[in-house]
């Protein structure tokens, strides 16, 4: 069991080992680093409220008491047990969340926070779903939210966000030149970036206690996600750590994370041995929400792969394609980038990291309903544009 935690919960700059308090409406440290939350002592099956049917069931595992949390039924997804390749596996449906990505666990947590510290107006950036998240949680907390997007992001989301009442400002270039942007402007309103806020990795470690619920209070043996921040990643790195410090699991599961071939930058840095940007090319991809060159916390989420025993792998195109239609052709309807996921069960397996009677779970993170325009190619005729829909 890990050590007992000690000390009131603050911020942390694990780089520097600066510390920070948690009133403090702070997004990254003084110097520009990210933070985390320092190490909680995790809960056990008594400590879950299982009269509150959303991710607050798991309130007692935050650093802080929120006392009018801003929820719209996120969490308590579910399990689904399917065969891939002819062996079991268990998909996490992760588009039941209220927006339809797993982003609404972070943004419920990380905007409940800032409501109650007072913040009134935020902007985000985002490839999509994190910007139509923080515009929902925004609208259902009466903050005012600016979202910047790339250009070229799938107009089903941005329809989403503008939905919800954001202001949405299309910034031309790729995902970090929108990143730039949001960092300039963040110098006149709170940046509420989903990769940015620690608050945000302590709503996904929910990720961790729910699966630990959905098997019966106990971990898997692997998970296998997809990356592009790695949030999902760092979450369960998160949760799990604290269910182990909890003593309510004996061992982590293993982290299997796939990326895009055509933008794997953790991928190489991962399998150089390096704890910094190992320098690839990039080219676009259809899993558009995992296109990220430079992630923010790129040597946290290696370290926590590497401290779960885990691995990553890197999927080309045509396979991505080929996990969408399979995941379809057995009744679930996953956005490419949650796909990726799907695509690398098979790389993992070849390389013994998934064993034959482990269970294994596989997240998928977005609906196939976000990317309209690329599920249209994929599963037309003559691969046409269906963001018009069609015939009532």
């Amino acid at each position: 069991m890990e050590a007992a935690v000690e000390h009131e919960p603050c911020y942390v700059d694990e780089r520097s080992g600066r510390t920070y308090p948690l009133g403090e409406p702070r997004w990254r440290g003084d110097d520009g680093a990210p933070l985390t939350v320092s190490p909680l002592p995790g809960l056990t099956r008594d400590d879950v409220d299982s009269r509150t049917r959303s991710l607050w069931r798991y309130r007692a595992a935050l650093p802080t008491d929120i006392a009018h949390p801003v929820s719209l039924g996120e969490g308590c997804t579910p399990l689904v047990e399917k065969s891939w390749a002819g062996e079991p596996v268990a998909f996490k449906l992760e588009w039941f969340s209220p927006t339809g990505s797993f982003k609404d666990r972070g943004t419920s947590v990380m905007i409940s926070l800032l409501a109650q510290q007072g913040v009134t107006e935020v902007i985000e950036d985002s490839s999509g779903n994190g910007g139509a998240s923080v515009s929902a949680y925004c609208a259902a907390a009466g903050i005012r939210a600016r979202i910047l997007a790339p250009e070229s992001t799938s107009p089903a989301k941005i329809l989403q966000s503008r939905a919800y009442g954001a202001d949405v400002q299309l910034v031309p270039g790729d995902r970090e030149a929108t990143a730039a942007e949001a960092l300039r402007q963040s110098a006149h309103t709170y940046y509420a970036g989903h990769n940015w806020h620690p608050f945000f990795l302590q709503g996904t470690k929910t990720l961790a206690y729910e699966l630990w619920e959905d098997l019966g209070f106990t971990a898997p043996d692997t998970i296998v996600t997809v990356a592009g921040a790695g949030s999902t990643v760092l979450g369960c790195d998160l949760g799990f750590s604290e269910l182990l410090a909890a003593g309510a699991i004996e061992r982590r599961p293993r982290l299997l994370v796939a990326q895009p071939a055509n933008c794997a930058p953790l991928h190489a840095s991962f399998h150089a041995g390096s704890d910094t940007l190992v320098p690839v090319d990039h080219a676009p991809t259809i899993a558009e929400g995992a296109a990220i060159p430079e992630p923010v916390r790129l040597p946290e989420v290696l370290r926590a792969i590497r401290r779960s025993g885990g691995d990553m792998a890197a999927i080309p195109e045509a396979d991505i394609e080929s996990a969408v239609r399979r995941l379809a052709g057995m009744g679930l309807y996953a956005e490419p980038t949650s796909a990726t996921a799907a695509a690398a069960i098979e790389v993992f397996r070849a390389r013994g990291a998934i064993g034959r009677g482990q269970t294994t779970v596989v997240l998928l993170t977005g609906s196939g309903m976000k990317a309209p325009t690329t599920m249209g190619r994929l599963f037309t005729p003559d691969g046409r544009d269906m963001t018009d829909g069609g015939a009532e």
